[in-house]
């Protein structure tokens, strides 16, 4: 498998998500500003995503792949076709009872989730009711996430990371045919959520047929794959559920904090998700099933150096992006945001939360790149057990920083926790001996820093000169950005390969592949 290419086709097509999500979000800053409605909706839209992550993705995920990728090598595309059809037929009653079960309590649940709303008259209402519409979307996603990790156990990975471009185009269609009334637009939203899930779900289930695997819903049975499936996961999908736990805390914090707290947050950390997807889960996605393999054949040095090339590329990639969005934090939300009813304050909230979250975003992205190595050795347990250990220290932080930082508690506890989870499974990994940097690595990482280093003072020096066109109009605000972009990728790539901070041979690899024969 070829690391950058995959890796390139993952992040290219989740960046075409993430750019479409911007744009969501920006017609939908303007439109909605940081109402009690735009909070209402993000607080919807945040309760199926958490149960998203429980049932469809981390230990699920990363269970069922490396099983999958075991029977696709071993037996062939029949075998693995079968252990699928076993685990669909379980996991979709499961999901459907899930679903069921939240629908009938989501006001109760909701008085916990969301108490501060209820000081504000018709707030509560409101999310309640989107909240229904939006919940079954998670049916369909996490259908969507079983789909996906027979795709890119198949190296096929282009179909699931543009499959979230759908959700965005339903949501930039349901704000631009809404009626021009808060409430009535997030209405549409709601709706579209779900009608984004069902489009995802469609795209996926077609693609996993033509790729040669005949899914199809049967009578849920207890089977050995099954048994084998739930052995593995079950210890983990109980832990990562203190970790969704302390997300609804997250959510309950940001309720207590005043109107357009969530909105902020949402807006800070969708900035703050763009590296984190289209590098470490790009490289997470595209990596696992290579040392699965590697692993199954018992060449530890090999997925030792895939590693070590994922660690590589993904600091090669965030650290500038770390250091730009810490540098312009504020410059850029004003410039992508603010504007009708989003305003210059709600921007400047929004960026000081930015760059706050984007310090342990080095940190976010490498806890990507070595899970894999646990996971590969069915090993979930223990990733998952520091990051329960961590995110149950980080609620009576929560509470303790809260009264003295207000809502730059929540992005300082986030932060520090990843560098944390980051250490801690570096160094189980150097005890196991199943992962040590070695001294090119070491090397290179310190030079892609002092690019790094080097294009913050250059972004620093321009932030200051562009300081007006960042509140700017449109093209004042478009020139900027461009600026900012353009100049921080010259200096940083730049400066990087002068000094040994780029794999030069790796280029001039894929320079001799371009070139016509």
């Amino acid at each position: 498998m070829n690391l950058l290419k995959a890796t390139g086709t993952i992040g290219g097509l989740t960046m075409v998500s993430r750019v479409l999500g911007f744009a969501r979000d920006m017609i939908g800053s303007r439109i909605l500003g940081a109402s009690h409605a735009n909070d209402a909706f993000n607080l919807a839209f945040l309760l199926p995503n958490i149960f998203r992550r429980l049932f469809a993705e981390g230990a699920f995920s990363s269970g069922f792949v490396p099983l999958f990728s075991r029977r696709l090598a071993a037996g062939g595309h029949q075998d693995a076709q079968a252990f699928s059809n076993e685990i669909l037929a379980v996991f979709m009653p499961a999901l459907l009872v899930v679903t069921v079960v939240f629908e009938i309590f989501m006001p109760g649940i909701l008085s916990l989730v969301a108490a501060g709303y209820k000081d504000t008259p018709g707030k509560f209402d409101l999310s309640v009711q989107l909240t229904m519409w939006t919940f079954p979307y998670l049916l369909f996603i996490s259908l969507v996430a079983l789909l996906a990790g027979v795709l890119n156990s198949l190296t096929r990975f282009a179909v699931a990371a543009f499959a979230p471009a759908l959700l965005n185009i339903a949501l930039i269609v349901a704000l631009l045919v809404a009626p021009p009334n808060d409430i009535a637009t997030v209405r549409y939203m709601a709706i579209a959520v779900l009608v984004g899930g069902i489009a995802q779900f469609a795209l996926c289930w077609v693609a996993v047929r033509r790729a040669g695997i005949k899914l199809h819903f049967g009578r849920p049975r207890l089977t050995p794959a099954v048994k084998e499936l739930v052995v593995l996961i079950l210890p983990a999908t109980a832990a990562a559920g203190v970790y969704q736990l302390s997300q609804l805390f997250y959510g309950y914090f940001s309720t207590l904090l005043g109107e357009g707290a969530l909105t902020n947050l949402s807006y800070a950390d969708r900035l703050n998700q763009l590296p984190l997807s289209i590098i470490g889960t790009a490289l997470g996605v595209a990596i696992l099933p290579a040392i699965s393999q590697a692993i199954a054949r018992g060449e530890d040095d090999a997925a030792s150096d895939v590693q070590a090339r994922a660690f590589d590329l993904s600091m090669l990639l965030t650290l500038p992006a770390t250091l730009a969005l810490a540098v312009a934090a504020v410059p850029i939300i004003g410039a992508l945001f603010q504007g009708g009813e989003y305003t210059v304050e709600a921007a400047r909230t929004t960026g000081n939360i930015l760059a706050i979250l984007v310090t342990g975003l080095p940190a976010y992205v490498l806890v990507k790149v070595l899970t894999p190595a646990f996971y590969a050795r069915k090993d979930v347990r223990t990733p998952v057990l520091i990051a329960m250990t961590i995110l149950l220290l980080s609620i009576p932080a929560n509470f303790l920083l809260i009264p003295r930082m207000g809502i730059y508690s929540l992005a300082t506890v986030t932060s520090t926790g990843a560098w944390i989870n980051f250490l801690a499974l570096l160094t189980i990994l150097y005890v196991r001996g199943q992962f040590r940097m070695p001294v090119w690595l070491v090397s290179r990482v310190a030079r892609q820093l002092i690019a790094a280093l080097a294009m913050a003072g250059a972004l620093f020096g321009l932030r200051e000169v562009l300081a007006d066109y960042f509140f700017g109009g449109l093209v004042q605000r478009a020139f900027a950005l461009g600026a900012l972009v353009g100049i921080g990728g010259i200096v940083y790539f730049g400066v990087a390969f002068l000094i040994g901070g780029v794999d030069r041979e790796a280029i001039a690899q894929l320079r001799r592949r371009r070139a016509p024969k």
